[in-house]
């Protein structure tokens, strides 16, 4: 079969899939879940199995220790997707709330509802664990899902949505409500994206390239995420052994991740005593401090940097760090650098603060804590798709609500006009 009938049939199978979905009851739904998350952790052998061939392939392709991390299942791992799938069917259910209701002059009832999106594709690259998340949150939430991984995943990938479709067909919900796209070529991904007739949203996680190339090519609606250029910004009145502390974590808890700290912004007035803290603290993991020419000179062994330095997200144990001359300076040098994902800023100072989150246009804002914190578990939704860096229609963490649209609901009683 061709692409484009191989495509179809995927898409027609959601469709028919989303009509039931969209109508199966909350009981129903959290049963699915349920049963997934219990044969996750039943068929773990099996998932890991294929993550080591996945693991090898990565390896002998050449894949970096960061990639190669983010490839990576353990017994660890999959407990802790299987428990964010239960954390999701705790959740409320998102769809059939009431958001506001109002009774016109001539006795209409209007009432807006929420409804599911329908079909939603997500194309990601090698994060196995985004087909369990992706999946269990379109599932509670009531949409089918189209899912398209990368080929360094692709066997963990299979392996985990068949155990998901067949645990959701035993529960009662047709299994395709939760599909795989198998072929992992590009040309499959860019006729994905002009899937109109079958997917209603596309979700896009994964680097630069994915996302540039989704916003480009896709004629299919996107709720753009992924990429995270995070910032933290040491303020002049910053506690900085908290600082040094704060920024160890952002940057080496686990660099693979697009919620890890990538530029470092310090106030001149505390540039020299904030380094070295901050030095002493990024040495135990070996980060390496690509810098301005004022942190060369107080610091040593610095590599200098370049303009394309204060774009990159390193996904690596790697950092930029400049020095600002005060606050406004580290807010223009965020609105150019950044990516709109998470920055945090470092003060005692509570003007400081209230400043930093009035103009810093980020879809995360911290102040005195860690950037790692952006993430759907860590933010009470159970799990999310991805971390949207757009204003339409979701910000942040998208969760079960963002997966949600609404209609209006009309009751009359022969009301003509």
């Amino acid at each position: 079969m061709n692409d484009n009938g191989y495509l179809n049939s995927i898409g027609e199978r959601a469709k028919s899939a989303e009509k039931i979905l969209a109508a199966a009851s909350s009981d129903v739904k959290n049963a699915a879940l349920l049963k997934i998350s219990e044969e996750l952790i039943n068929n773990s052998g099996k998932i890991i199995s294929a993550n080591n061939t996945d693991i090898e392939n990565g390896r002998s392709a050449g894949l970096s220790d960061s990639l190669l991390d983010r490839l990576k299942l353990d017994n660890e791992r999959v407990e802790k997707i299987a428990s964010s799938i239960r954390e999701i069917t705790a959740l409320e259910d998102p769809v059939g709330k009431t958001l506001s209701g109002t009774v016109r002059p001539n006795g209409l009832k209007i009432s807006k509802v929420t409804v599911p999106l329908g079909v939603i594709a997500v194309i990601y690259e090698a994060r196995p664990n985004v087909t369990a998340d992706a999946a269990a949150l379109c599932l509670k939430s009531g949409n089918a899902v189209i899912l398209r991984g990368g080929k360094e995943a692709i066997n963990s990938n299979k392996a985990i949505a068949d155990i998901m479709r067949t645990a959701a067909a035993n529960a009662g919900l047709p299994k395709d409500c939760i599909q795989l796209i198998e072929k992992t070529d590009r040309e499959i991904a860019e006729k994905l994206m002009k899937l109109n007739e079958y997917v209603d949203v596309l979700i896009p996680r994964g680097g630069k390239g994915l996302i540039n190339s989704t916003v480009k090519n896709s004629t299919v609606p996107v709720i753009r995420t992924g990429e995270g250029n995070c910032h933290i910004y040491v303020d002049k009145d910053a506690d900085i052994d908290l600082a040094a502390k704060i920024i160890f974590n952002a940057k080496t808890s686990r660099v693979s991740v697009c919620n890890a700290c990538e530029s470092l912004l310090i106030h001149k007035d505390i540039a020299e005593f904030a380094l070295i803290a901050i030095k002493e603290q990024l040495d135990k993991k070996g980060v390496v401090i690509i810098g301005d020419e004022i942190v060369a000179d107080i610091l040593p062994d610095v590599v200098p940097a370049t303009e394309e330095d204060w774009y990159a997200e390193y996904l690596d144990y790697k950092i930029s760090v400049k020095i600002v001359n005060d606050i406004d300076e580290a807010i223009a040098h965020i609105a150019k650098y950044g990516t709109d994902h998470s920055e945090s800023i470092i003060t005692e100072n509570y003007e400081a603060a209230e400043k930093f989150i009035a103009q810093v246009n980020s879809s995360a804002v911290y102040v005195n804590a860690s950037t790692r914190f952006t993430d759907g578990d860590e933010f009470g939704f159970g799990a999310e798709i991805g971390i949207s860096t757009q204003k339409l229609h979701a910000r942040g963490p998208v969760g079960l609500p963002e997966l949600t649209s609404y209609k209006y609901v009309i009751r009359g009683n022969g009301q003509i006009r």
